[in-house]
């Protein structure tokens, strides 16, 4: 795989993050995120929850735009995506932006930050 090739998946991924964390949920551009927070967590604090998820997501967002610790991150990404997709699918399916279909598209997104971590390997540049 190309250099830039590798690079662009990365930079999908880091923005998948990014506009979750900051639009969907710091910005509060999309309600339906606070509705699974509050339908899990309880009602009394799914506001300021929500906007911590959100600030975690743009952290980690950061992280993986900056290439920090790719394998690492890239298995950390993994458990949160399947823990909170699988978590939603039980307790709050009816806010998901696909219903049932959702975990389908959280496992595509972990397998693609899989591929981008351990098999992809970028052809470095040469002279």
């Amino acid at each position: 795989m190309t250099q830039s090739l590798h690079d662009y998946f990365r930079h999908f991924i880091a923005t998948v993050w990014l506009l979750n964390g900051l639009y969907c949920k710091v910005l509060g551009q999309v309600p339906r995120h606070e509705q699974i927070v509050e339908t899990i967590l309880g009602a009394t604090y799914s506001h300021e929850l929500t906007m911590l998820i959100g600030v975690l997501e743009i952290c980690l967002g950061i992280v993986i735009y900056l290439n920090i610790q790719p394998k690492l991150i890239a298995i950390f990404q993994i458990g949160i995506i399947m823990s909170m997709n699988l978590l939603e699918f039980q307790l709050a399916q009816k806010w998901l932006l696909w219903g049932a279909w959702n975990i389908l598209f959280a496992t595509l997104f972990c397998l693609m930050i899989y591929l981008h971590a351990f098999v992809f390997k970028p052809i470095p540049k040469q002279a």
